[in-house]
C-alpha cells in the first residue's frame, strides 16, 4: 500500500498504522505518537517547574498521574459527550479503551483537575503549576493530532480543495476528497506552542501568572473553534448549525482570553524562585 501518493488531483493517504509485528504484540504509530505525548509534556513540564525550584522528587510523580488523567479524562468525555446512550446502555464497554474513543476535551478536564490535586498534595500555588503545563498541553494535542492522521481519523469534511486528502483507510475507502483537518490542528498547535515559547523566553519568571494558562485556553480553542467548521460534521442534535467540538471549545477559548487579559491588567508579581533550602516537605506549606 502506497503511504502517499496523487490520485484524480488529489493525495491519496493510505499508511499502515502497524509499525511492526512482533509475535502477537503490535507497535502502531498512534501507540508511538502518545508515547510522545507523554514524554514531551513531562520534559517540559520539568523543565518548568525545576526553574520555579520545586523539587525533583515531586515532578516525578506527575508522570504516572498524568497518565491517568489523560485516559480516564479522554475516555469519559468520548463516552458523556458524544455517545451517552450507547454507552451507558453497554457500560462495560467504557473500559474498552483500545478500541477507540477518546475525545481531546476531556483529556484536558482531566488534566487540569489533575495538576490541582497534584498542586493541592504538594503544596505548589496552583497557578504555577497549570502555568507551566501550557506548553506540555500544546505539544501533547499536536502529537495526538499526528496519530489521527497517520490512522485516517478525525477526517474533514468532503471538499475540492487542492491539498485534498483521499483517505483510503477512513470509512468511505477514499471516494471523497476531503479536508486534511487533523494537518490543520497539528499547525494549530505548533503555532500556539510558539506563541507560549516566545512568551516564556522574553518574560520568562517575570510573565504575568495566569498569562500562559490564558494564552493557552484562549488560542488554542479559538483556533478548534474554526477547525471544527472543516471537520466532519458531528452536532449535538439533528438540527444543530455547529458541532460538538464547537460546544465544547466556547467555553475554554471565552475563559482564557478572560484570564489572559486579567492577568496582563492584575500583573500579579510573581514569587520569588524557590531554592533547595525552601522546598517544601510533603504535607508542608509553600508559596501562596
Amino acid at each position: 500500500m502506497a503511504f502517499l501518493g496523487t490520485g484524480a488531483d488529489y493525495i491519496v493517504w493510505n499508511p499502515d498504522p502497524d509499525i511492526i509485528h512482533l509475535g502477537p504484540v503490535i507497535i502502531r504509530w498512534y501507540g508511538l505518537c502518545f508515547v510522545l505525548v507523554f514524554m514531551t509534556g513531562y520534559m517540559l513540564w520539568q523543565w518548568q517547574m525545576r526553574r520555579m525550584g520545586a523539587k525533583q522528587e515531586y515532578v516525578e510523580r506527575w508522570l504516572v498521574w498524568a497518565v491517568v488523567c489523560v485516559i480516564v479524562g479522554a475516555r469519559l468525555g468520548h463516552v458523556i459527550f458524544y455517545d451517552p446512550v450507547y454507552y451507558f446502555s453497554q457500560p462495560w464497554k467504557i473500559l474498552m479503551v483500545w478500541k477507540g474513543g477518546l475525545a481531546s476535551h476531556g483529556a484536558t478536564v482531566g488534566l487540569v483537575f489533575g495538576l490541582w490535586l497534584w498542586s493541592y498534595k504538594f503544596k505548589y500555588p496552583f497557578r504555577e503549576v497549570i502555568d507551566r503545563f501550557a506548553m506540555s498541553a500544546t505539544m501533547g494535542a499536536t502529537f495526538v493530532r499526528v496519530g489521527n492522521l497517520i490512522n485516517s481519523e478525525i477526517v474533514g469534511r468532503v471538499t475540492d480543495v487542492p491539498w485534498a486528502f483521499r483517505f483510503v483507510r477512513y470509512a468511505d475507502r477514499g471516494m471523497y476528497p476531503r479536508h486534511p483537518a487533523q494537518i490543520y490542528e497539528i499547525l494549530l498547535g505548533l503555532f500556539v506552542f510558539a506563541c507560549l515559547l516566545v512568551t516564556d523566553h522574553f518574560l520568562k519568571e517575570k510573565r504575568p501568572r495566569w498569562l500562559m494558562t490564558g494564552m493557552f485556553f484562549g488560542l488554542y480553542f479559538t483556533g478548534r473553534f474554526f477547525v471544527e467548521f472543516f471537520k466532519e460534521y458531528q452536532t449535538l442534535d439533528p438540527a444543530s448549525s455547529l458541532t460538538m467540538g464547537q460546544y465544547l471549545s466556547i467555553a475554554p477559548a471565552l475563559g482564557g482570553i478572560a484570564l489572559a487579559v486579567y492577568a496582563i491588567i492584575k500583573n500579579p508579581q510573581p514569587p520569588p524562585p524557590l531554592s533547595e533550602q525552601d522546598e517544601p516537605e510533603e504535607g508542608e506549606e509553600s508559596l501562596a
